[in-house]
């Protein structure tokens, strides 16, 4: 491998290496928020911190950003859907 083509390929794994960290750590920390508990409040932090995540993968790993319209719009539709299917499953098994 030449001196070029190594740079091309750090330049082009930098962003997938940093979305690996980044997700990494909000992982870490959604883990510790929810295996010590510290506040009252500490499901909303969770909450927030796994939206962040979603939105990590979507625009990050997904390349969402460099889509055209219609697929951003599906896309969008698309998790907004799993998210409904994961509430009404979370709801059947909160209200047994």
């Amino acid at each position: 491998m030449t001196g070029n083509e190594r740079r091309l390929l750090l330049r082009r794994m930098r962003t997938p290496a940093i979305t690996f960290v980044v997700l990494l750590l909000l992982l870490c920390s959604n883990v510790v928020l929810g295996a010590t508990l510290p506040f009252r409040g500490a499901y909303i932090v969770e909450a927030v911190i796994t939206a962040c995540m979603v939105l990590t993968v979507l625009l990050v790993s997904m390349e969402i950003v460099h889509e055209p319209p219609l697929i951003r719009l599906f896309s969008a539709v698309g998790f907004f859907w799993v998210t409904i299917m994961f509430g009404m499953t979370l709801v059947d098994y909160l209200s047994r």
